[in-house]
């Protein structure tokens, strides 16, 4: 049986959910508007008003968001920038964002838009089937990364037990984790194959665990097949994607008729599908930017921001009952993420789902670079003990040469060489090339 956390607005036929965020969309234009002072010059530079807003349609008349701009405002204005709709003491939460592509973001949250975050989250847990009997270990360092802090107040909006591994070692999360009786691990996809890892080096038999759900969020991964067969087969549970952002909120999680996709949660983000360069939209079923505007985070909105995500949008009818848009596939992968190389176009999480299909690389480094006039992707891999690097050099280059069109260099490197990552992973390296892809 499926399990919703808003069935009303999860289930609502798709003339009464576009209904219902036109509303939302006007009353927090006109909330915002002569408050917020970024949001409230980019609408006097294009000449719009809240009372311009008619329908849907109109959101295309409003000007797209960076998280450049946001950056570089926080820059210019100082500590928190002018995107706050709200004096700084009305709000309750300062995070920021990992710091990955650039200067971080900081982020803040009212008590309200706090509640928000973790409505949005309670749709991710129960879109994982996750309820008040469940207990969830966060194998989270909480640090000012916002990552998993907003799924707390999800954990506490459905009822379920909270437990922190905060401050702990892997190991030590292992056994907190086994002694608790934790049902559901929440962690990036890269930290729970981690901890497999430790958990194999330290002869700790995560099979004797209770774990029967994981959830993931902070990077890529739980939607990359292999990926996700080792995720499930290492813990013996299913795992579930989820997406989101800092600056933007928990927009996207997985059912579990898990249809190779995740659902964007409409009743609170309008979102959009735009070719990159041109900015008009694409068409579903085609590859665009994912573009999102939130509902209800009035105190730091985003009003059309451009996320960076390759998606695909996939508008039939889930078997799970929800009406709402799919991102097919999840997020593919970052729009500045695609190189080319000897002329064939590559996204990173390709590469990870052929790596993680041999169950003897732990860990693994992708480096695409120039020698000569050729361009190269070289890729090292750390090997569980006792495996035949021989052999996995061979077969690893192989497939990737079958599936990708391109011939590798493979090698082995011994254990301890590659860095392992809590947060977002660092495992594909650019050398000499450009954001386009070009040398």
């Amino acid at each position: 049986m499926t399990l919703y956390f808003d069935e009303a607005t999860e289930t609502m036929p798709r003339e009464q959910l576009a209904a219902l965020q036109l509303k939302k969309l006007q009353v927090m234009l006109t909330e915002i508007y002569g408050r917020n002072r970024f949001y409230t010059t980019k609408f006097k530079q294009t000449g719009f008003q809240p009372g311009d807003l008619k329908s849907l349609a109109d959101l295309a008349h409003l000007p797209l968001t960076t998280k450049t701009e946001l950056s570089q405002d926080q820059v210019a204005e100082g500590f928190a920038g002018t995107n706050l709709t709200y004096p700084l003491s009305a709000y309750t939460r300062y995070h920021q964002t990992s710091g990955t592509t650039g200067q971080p973001l900081r982020v803040f949250d009212t008590a309200e838009s706090w509640d928000w975050w973790g409505q949005c989250w309670g749709h991710v847990f129960a879109g994982a089937g996750i309820t008040a009997h469940d207990r969830i270990f966060f194998a989270f360092a909480f640090g000012p990364f916002i990552g998993f802090w907003a799924a707390v107040e999800g954990a506490r909006h459905i009822g379920a037990m909270l437990i922190s591994g905060g401050g702990r070692s892997s190991v030590e999360r292992l056994h907190l984790m086994n002694e608790t009786g934790g049902t559901v691990l929440c962690c990036t996809p890269t930290y729970a194959l981690h901890l497999l890892e430790v958990a194999r080096e330290h002869k700790i038999d995560v099979s004797t665990f209770n774990i029967q759900t994981t959830i993931h969020a902070g990077e890529p991964g739980a939607n990359v097949p292999a990926t996700k067969r080792r995720i499930e087969t290492g813990w013996s549970a299913k795992c579930y994607d989820h997406a989101g952002a800092s600056e933007v909120g928990a927009h996207s999680f997985e059912c579990q008729a898990q249809p190779n996709g995740i659902h964007v949660i409409e009743s609170e983000f309008m979102v959009e599908a735009l070719d990159p360069t041109t900015h008009q939209p694409v068409a579903p079923g085609e590859k665009g930017e994912l573009v999102i505007t939130n509902l209800g985070r009035w105190g730091f909105p985003v009003v059309r921001y451009r996320t960076g995500d390759a998606i695909i949008f996939n508008e039939a009818r889930c078997d799970c009952g929800r009406t709402w848009l799919r991102l097919e596939g999840g997020v593919i992968g970052r729009v500045d993420d695609m190189i080319t190389i000897r002329g064939v176009n590559v996204f990173p999480s390709a590469i990870e789902n052929l790596i993680r299909a041999y169950q003897m690389v732990d860990e693994f480094r992708v480096t695409a670079s120039r020698r000569g006039e050729l361009d190269e992707l070289s890729i090292e891999v750390e090997l569980v003990e006792g495996a035949n690097a021989e052999l996995l050099s061979i077969t690893l280059t192989q497939s990737i040469s079958t599936r990708l069109g391109l011939r590798p260099q493979v090698s082995c490197v011994p254990r301890g060489t590659l860095p392992r990552f809590e947060l977002k992973a660092k495992r594909f390296r650019i050398l000499d090339f450009s954001p386009s892809g070009d040398v």
